[in-house]
C-alpha cells in the first residue's frame, strides 16, 4: 500500500475512547484516510491516517500542541485499538466506541479551527 491510501486506515475505521492518565475522555474518530481527536478539557485535534515504512501512522494538529500529534498503531481488533503517541505520553490503548456513538461532553472547535 502506498501513504495516503484510503486503505491505510481499513479496520482503523470507527470512533475509539480511552481515559487518560490523568481522567481525561479522549476520543479518536477515524473515516477513511480522516482522523480527528477530541478530549475533554478542551483539546481538539484534525489530521490523517496514513501507512508508512509498513507502519500505519496518524499525524494530527491540535489545538494545544497536545502530545497525541504523531502516532504508530500498534495493533487493531474489532474492540481495541493500540495507538503509541511520540513525546512522553506513550501508549494508549482505545476501545470501539459501542454503537459508534461517542460519550457526551466533548470538546468541539470554535471558530476559526
Amino acid at each position: 500500500m502506498s501513504g495516503g491510501s484510503p486503505s491505510a486506515a481499513g479496520e482503523l475505521e470507527g470512533s475509539w475512547v480511552t481515559t487518560s492518565e490523568d481522567g481525561k475522555v479522549v476520543a479518536l474518530i477515524v473515516t477513511g484516510t480522516d482522523a480527528g481527536l477530541f478530549a475533554t478539557g478542551g483539546n481538539v485535534c484534525g489530521g490523517t491516517v496514513a501507512e508508512a515504512d509498513g507502519e500505519r501512522v496518524i499525524s494530527l494538529k491540535c489545538t494545544d500542541g497536545d502530545d497525541r500529534a504523531a502516532g504508530t498503531v500498534g495493533s487493531v481488533s474489532a474492540t481495541m485499538l493500540e495507538v503509541t503517541w511520540g513525546g512522553t505520553l506513550g501508549t494508549e490503548t482505545y476501545t470501539k466506541a459501542e454503537g459508534g456513538r461517542l460519550p457526551s461532553g466533548l470538546p468541539t472547535p470554535g471558530p476559526g479551527q
